[in-house]
């Protein structure tokens, strides 16, 4: 399986960045859009493998609940989009379901839209990403209950049923080396802002395009926490060149990375911390189909349990082991689960 693009979840920012702005004006066309990115998008429903994993139940799926039921699972492109959706899959497989396991579909649109179709049953979704991008919102909710509870209310609208979500938070962050981290003193982006107006030399920026041109990113970030950076001391580069020039003291004092990466701990970087909580919350959550849950409501059952232990720590170790060790996502979803327990061999 792909490992994960840097750009992650936000690939919808790229195929999807006019969507918003036709999601407001013109709803008819604007489906007609998602149907017709969910068939060309590479979205890989075609084709597919059955879980072939015996595993049993642990502390999930006791009694089999899920026995006869035939699911489907996916996910995104991303290494932890693929670690949540192997998870999903493995979990079902315990509780006694035939699962199909269609991870790993190109760009965020094409997999919601398979869920929402029934084409598959259920994912891991950001709650970030469907405010923003899928429902068509300008505004992030600061508090990530409420932001997951509007997110659940408008998506049942669209078919969609969100279970609780996971403490998994992975968003927008600012990160230097320990090195830098130590000569400049800095530990979050107030202080960030405040070296860009008292020393503007010492604040240069490594960032991709995508982030550099959205509100919900430096534009508005600069503008939350009044910081001085001029275009000349602003790079856009490729994600994956981002961590090793902030990680080798390159070109760049600060880089643009995501909160749940598993790079982070491995290049020993410094996260600035959001004091103002500016960036949006990107928690993560199963989106099911609710036909499929209506059919089968033991899935909350299944999952609960597991999403609540899933939080930024226990992603980044998952990540790196993915993305730095060059482990199979599979077998590092299943791997954790029977570390927890969740489920036996």
């Amino acid at each position: 399986m792909a490992g994960r693009p840097v750009t992650g979840r936000r690939t919808a920012g790229r195929r999807a960045a006019g969507l918003r702005a036709v999601l407001r004006a013109a709803p008819a066309l604007a489906l007609a859009l998602v149907l017709l990115a969910s068939l060309t998008g590479g979205c890989g429903l075609t084709s597919g493998s059955p879980m072939a994993d015996s595993v049993r139940p642990g502390s999930v799926g006791q009694g089999l609940p899920l026995k006869g039921a035939d699911l489907t699972v996916t996910s995104k492109s991303f290494s932890e989009n693929i670690v949540l959706g192997q998870i999903m899959g493995l979990a079902f497989k315990a509780a006694g379901a035939h699962v199909l396991d269609r991870t790993n579909i190109q760009g965020s649109v094409g997999a919601r839209e398979a869920v929402r179709s029934g084409e598959a049953d259920g994912m891991y979704e950001y709650t970030g990403t469907a405010w923003i991008t899928y429902l068509g919102h300008d505004r992030p909710i600061p508090d990530p209950a409420r932001q997951w509870r509007a997110v659940a209310d408008a998506d049942a609208r669209n078919g969609l049923t969100w279970l609780a979500p996971a403490a998994l938070d992975n968003t927008y962050a600012l990160a230097m080396n320990r090195a830098d981290a130590r000569k400049y003193g800095t530990r979050t982006l107030s202080e960030v802002a405040a070296l860009s107006r008292r020393d503007p030399r010492a604040v240069t920026l490594c960032v991709e395009s995508e982030f550099a041109a959205r509100d919900d990113g430096l534009q508005g970030m600069a503008k939350a926490y009044g910081m001085n950076v001029p275009a000349s001391r602003v790079q856009k580069m490729d994600g994956g060149i981002i961590y090793t020039q902030v990680s080798g003291g390159g070109s760049c004092t600060f880089g643009e990375v995501f909160t749940t990466d598993g790079r982070i701990a491995a290049m020993h970087l410094v996260v600035m911390s959001d004091d103002k909580r500016f960036f949006p919350n990107y928690n993560a959550a199963p989106e099911i189909n609710s036909a499929t849950l209506r059919r089968y409501p033991a899935i909350k059952d299944v999952l609960d349990p597991i999403t609540a232990r899933l939080g930024d720590d226990v992603a980044r170790e998952l990540n790196a082991r993915v993305d730095v060790d060059g482990q199979d996502p599979h077998e590092v979803a299943r791997e954790w689960l029977l570390k927890e327990g969740f489920i036996g061999r």
